[in-house]
Order: C-alpha cells, then sequence, then structure tokens
C-alpha cells in the first residue's frame, strides 16, 4: 500500500469503494477488513486530519514538525526552587526573542552540565568560570556568549560559625586562623566556592591537610555550605558574594550564627557558553542573534527585569574566553584540569 505515487489514504478509498460493489458476503468480510486497517492506519493519518503531528506524544510530534529545540540548562549553585524560577523565565524570554522552542534541561550536579555540553545534548548553558573552561576545553568551537556586568570582578565570601569563636580580619593571612578548623567548601567544580578559595588558601599558607580531620568538606552548593555552617556542622565555608548577600538579605542567612570572614580579591567567574554548531541548526546568523538577544535584557521590561533580579545583576556584557585564562591556570595547579 502506498506505493505506485499514492498513499494510504489513496488506498483505503479504492478498499472502500471496490467492496460496494461486491456481492453482500464478501463485501461484510471487505468492510471488516476495512474497519481493522482504519484502526492501524490513525496514527499515519492524523496528520491528515489534525494537522502535522496530531494524535502523537509531544516529543515526536515536535520531530515530526521539523521543530528544532534550543536546549539551555545551568549549574546547580543554589537550590532547585530557586533555578526552577529562574531558568523556565530564560527559556520563555528567549523563546519569544527568537522565534525558536527553547527548553530548560535540570542538571544534578556540576559534572552533568559539563558532560551533557560535551556530548551536544545541552546547547546553551549557564556555566561558572571553571566549568565554563572545562566545557570549552572539551568542545573545540565553544562560544562563550555573555556574563553578568558582576561577573568581570567577582568574588568569595569565607565564612563563620559564631559558636566556633573566628573573628572577621582584613589580611589574607588571617586565613592561616582556619588550620585545624571544620571548613567547607561549596561544590568540588564551583569557582567561587572552591577552586579559587583553594588558590587563596594556598596563596596564604594553608593546605587542604590543615583543615580538621586532615581534608575539607565539600557541602554541594552555595546554600548548603550557609547551612552547614550555621548549624555549627562545620566552622566555617567559603561561598560567592552573590548569595551570600541574598541570603542575609532574604534572612536565610542569620547574623546571630553564621558571620563574614573576608572577602577575596575579583575574578572572572560565571558565564553562558554555546554550541559552534547552532548556525547550522538554527540558521546563518543564529549565533550573533542569541548573544544580541542576551545582551539586550534591561531592568526596563518587566519580564527580563524579574529575570536580572534572579541573576543579581543589572545587565549582561560581552565576554571573551581569554578573559578565563588566569581560571584555566588555577584549575590545572589543583588538578580541576589536565
Amino acid at each position: 500500500m502506498g506505493t505506485g505515487g499514492t498513499t494510504q489514504a489513496d488506498d483505503l478509498a479504492d478498499i472502500v469503494g471496490q467492496s460496494l460493489r461486491m456481492p453482500m458476503p464478501i463485501r461484510l468480510r471487505a468492510t471488516a477488513m476495512v474497519a481493522g486497517l482504519s484502526l492501524a492506519l490513525v496514527p499515519l493519518l492524523a496528520p491528515l486530519t489534525g494537522g502535522p503531528g496530531a494524535g502523537l506524544p509531544p516529543a515526536l510530534a515536535q520531530q515530526s514538525q521539523g521543530l528544532k529545540v534550543l536546549r539551555i540548562s545551568a549549574i546547580p549553585d543554589q537550590k532547585p526552587e530557586k533555578l526552577n524560577r529562574l531558568y523556565p523565565l530564560v527559556a520563555q524570554e528567549l523563546s519569544q526573542q527568537l522565534g525558536v522552542t527553547v527548553k530548560y534541561v535540570p542538571m544534578v550536579d556540576y559534572p552533568a552540565a559539563v558532560s551533557a555540553f560535551r556530548t551536544g545534548d545541552l546547547d546553551l548553558v549557564w556555566f561558572g568560570g571553571l566549568t565554563g573552561v572545562q566545557a570549552r576545553l572539551q568542545k573545540s568551537g565553544a562560544k562563550v556568549v555573555a556574563q553578568r556586568d558582576i561577573d568581570a570582578s567577582f568574588n568569595s565570601i569565607f565564612i563563620a560559625s559564631t559558636r566556633s569563636g573566628l573573628q572577621p580580619f582584613r589580611q589574607q593571612k588571617g586565613l592561616t586562623s582556619l588550620k585545624g578548623r571544620r571548613f567547607t567548601f561549596g561544590s568540588e567544580s564551583s569557582t567561587s566556592g572552591r577552586l579559587m578559595p583553594q588558590y587563596f588558601l594556598t596563596q596564604a599558607g594553608v593546605k587542604l591537610s590543615d583543615f580538621a580531620d586532615g581534608a575539607p568538606g565539600f557541602s554541594g552548593s552555595h546554600d548548603a555550605t550557609i547551612a552547614l555552617v550555621s548549624s555549627g556542622a562545620y566552622d566555617a565555608g567559603v561561598v560567592n558574594e552573590q548569595v551570600w548577600l541574598s541570603s542575609l538579605k532574604d534572612g536565610k542567612a542569620n547574623p546571630t550564627k553564621v558571620i563574614a570572614l573576608w572577602k577575596s580579591p575579583g575574578y572572572q567567574d560565571y558565564h553562558w557558553i554555546a554550541q559552534p554548531n547552532l548556525d547550522q541548526r538554527f540558521g546563518k546568523g543564529f549565533s550573533s542573534r542569541l548573544t544580541k538577544a542576551i545582551l539586550a535584557w534591561r531592568p526596563s521590561d518587566p519580564k527580563q527585569k524579574q529575570i536580572l533580579e534572579l541573576f543579581g545583576a543589572q545587565k549582561f556584557v560581552p565576554a571573551s574566553a581569554s578573559s578565563y585564562g588566569r581560571i584555566e591556570q588555577v584549575g590545572r595547579q589543583i588538578g580541576k584540569i589536565r
């Protein structure tokens, strides 16, 4: 059926027409055959009766219509509740700006985001400084799209439980007061919660083996670090400044339980990175349109204002791979980049 230039619908019509000219007993058998055939052809005929992809599961329907989906994600540096508020808004805004379907795909941890970008399962990812470098090194031609206005000089905040007796200090050498203490980083692949803090600790003469039990902890995220230090489970820890200030503002960091010890010097951090093949998949000039769309976000637009507030920024600015040379150097020094 459906050969010689005819369609399934043509064949079905021929069978029905022929059956009407048959004697009654034969006609009944032909009618039964047609009924069975109709059921079998429902999925095939759906596009003819209900538009492209009608009757198919959403994912298959999109494929049948030839829709291309821009898959975005981010390292899970904060609680899922905040990520699930922010990135669907980003997906909606980009979809409207670019005229394509955009889907947010949550990641379970930092390495998962890097791996999914490497395999091409993610098209655009909000990476930290370290994970961004890791992703680009594993994907030739990957493009740095943009960073926030606060990412050109980002900072880490070393914090302490008020139970610990630790006091704030102004000089980097004050980090030596953490020797022998229970200390936790955030994620092992976090730029602001591990990479640069370890670099500053090393500069001050503090080795990881100097902490209580001969090693630091790894909480997994900035929010978790604040919670663990606040509870007294760890004497001290380190988080990115943006999350620290946000936690103080919304009351998640209680100054009677946790305090800031020291603010680090600035360094490059978060940035958007895109796959190298977006122009081939979505059309010539798509990568440039994507960059311009993100750089155009302003607080004057209500939806974009909400996105920027959740990002803790006033706007996004141009960024380049060369800006992250120091991050790559430190990553190699501590063995996170090989």
